[in-house]
């Protein structure tokens, strides 16, 4: 592909383009056109579906339905609370479609996605395109926001054409179970270390209930991959969205300090401790559908029913949905791309979502913000924006930009460790150190916004 300077900027066209309509692109895609820009967005779907994709709306979420922690102690409740500052449409979808989680935010996806595609559709400046894009034109400012299940022609431009590397990784999704069926007998409301209102379904084990299920756990039987997949010589899986059964496999006790962890969950009467706990959190706001927290899995539908149903109160629970596992694709960020999200040679190419190296839905949204900002910059002439490593948006973009330390360039969800220190000591312990960062991003977000509103 031909090179283009990275100070040139070139506008063949009065409009950018944006080439998928996932949380990245739907939110690249609105904060261009926010600023006057005219986009077209192109999403392949309903003419096609990725295998993870079943909705013809936009910003479908295809694994859990939280948005994680909303506190500021947290560096993901700071990227939300940055973001809602920037006025991001994700957001405010969020905001509006959100059902009960304690300290978290967790969403009706149904209608955050159906929020998101009426604000798109309805958008003056945004021209909808149904259609597969198969290849781009570099004079074109272009935000490619394909996802992590991009279609294999796409994939082999981007590889081919582009001259950008592909990696590929596992991601997995939790079974959903209806509330009604579930044991309220055995099974009880509470909220970890008495944290929020109590908003999760707590499946408590004893020592001999988790052994017994811990070994049909490892021993259950794996789904056979996609077609798409079966040239992976190895499953090569995200630390946070590993399967359970592979997390299980790491040893006995290794649950017991992730997703079924006792540790601050008592029985509210009879405040009895247990020895595991399963926990279950709302997947809708009517409450009567119920996802189990951190069993993304990629066992058999029918060892997933006869397993988890070893879970007390899940006996004869009804699986709405079973877990599926995906294959995920990202490029090597640090070698092709900027602080902006553009490719280093093309400037006028830009990516956002999984596939530059992010993880997670926020993070995700996070890079399509920035692209898309920095697109309509590019369009306007302007210079583009840094966000600074004094932020977690930009601490992201900085870490896409550079953060193959180790020369082994791996997704990255947000947190502390990536942001710019504080040049002083602050007393109060890790929490009240989290807290000041925090303030000091959100005041540098809105000197930044003064600049480009």
């Amino acid at each position: 592909m031909k090179n283009v300077d990275t100070k040139q900027k070139i506008m063949t066209n009065n409009y950018i383009n944006v080439i998928g309509a996932g949380l990245a692109g739907c939110e690249a895609a609105f904060q261009a056109a926010e600023r006057g820009i005219k986009v077209r967005l192109y999403e392949m779907k309903p003419q096609k579906f990725t295998p993870a994709h079943h909705s013809e709306k936009f910003a479908e979420l295809v694994c859990s339905n939280s948005l994680r922690s909303n506190e500021l102690s947290n560096a993901i409740g700071v990227l939300k609370a940055e973001l809602r500052q920037m006025n991001s449409l994700i957001m405010e979808a969020a905001e509006n479609s959100k059902v009960p989680a304690g300290s978290a935010l967790a969403v009706d996806r149904e209608k955050f996605s159906s929020y998101i595609t009426e604000k798109i559709k309805n958008h003056p400046n945004i021209e909808v395109i149904n259609q597969e894009v198969k290849s781009i034109n570099s004079d074109e400012i272009t935000v490619i926001a394909t996802g992590p299940l991009t279609s294999d022609v796409m994939a082999d431009f981007i590889k081919n054409e582009l001259g950008l590397d592909g990696l590929h990784f596992f991601d997995a999704a939790a079974p959903i179970v209806e509330f009604d069926t579930i044991d309220m007998n055995k099974a009880f409301f509470a909220s970890r270390y008495n944290k929020g209102d109590a908003d999760y379904i707590n499946c408590p084990m004893t020592e001999d209930e988790y052994k017994a299920f811990y070994n049909e756990l490892i021993n259950a039987q794996e789904a056979e991959l996609h077609e798409f997949d079966k040239n992976s010589q190895k499953l090569t899986v995200f630390e946070g969205c590993m399967p359970v059964e592979v997390m299980a496999k790491r040893g006995f006790e290794t649950l017991l300090f992730g997703p079924l962890k006792p540790v601050g969950i008592e029985h509210p009467v009879t405040k009895q401790e247990y020895y595991a706990v399963v926990q279950l959190r709302k997947e809708n706001k009517e409450g009567t559908m119920y996802n189990i927290v951190g069993f993304q899995t990629h066992l058999t539908f029918g060892e997933q029913k006869r397993v988890f149903s070893m879970i007390p109160g899940l006996e004869n629970a009804n699986f709405i949905r079973y877990g599926v596992m995906h294959r995920n694709t990202y490029i090597n960020s640090p070698k092709y791309l900027t602080c902006f999200y553009s490719l280093q040679n093309s400037r006028n190419i830009y990516f956002a979502g999984q596939m530059t190296g992010v993880e997670g839905y926020i993070e995700s949204t996070s890079s399509g913000f920035v692209a898309g900002v920095n697109a309509a910059m590019n369009a306007l002439g302007k210079e583009e924006i840094d966000f600074t490593k004094e932020t977690v948006i930009g601490a992201l973009a900085h870490y896409v930009n550079d953060g193959a330390y180790s020369g082994n360039f791996q997704p990255m969800n947000a947190n502390f460790g990536i942001v710019a220190p504080l040049a002083y000591k602050v007393k109060g312990g890790k929490k009240a150190r989290n807290e000041e960062i925090a303030k000091r991003a959100l005041s540098v977000i809105e000197k930044i916004k003064e600049k480009i509103i």
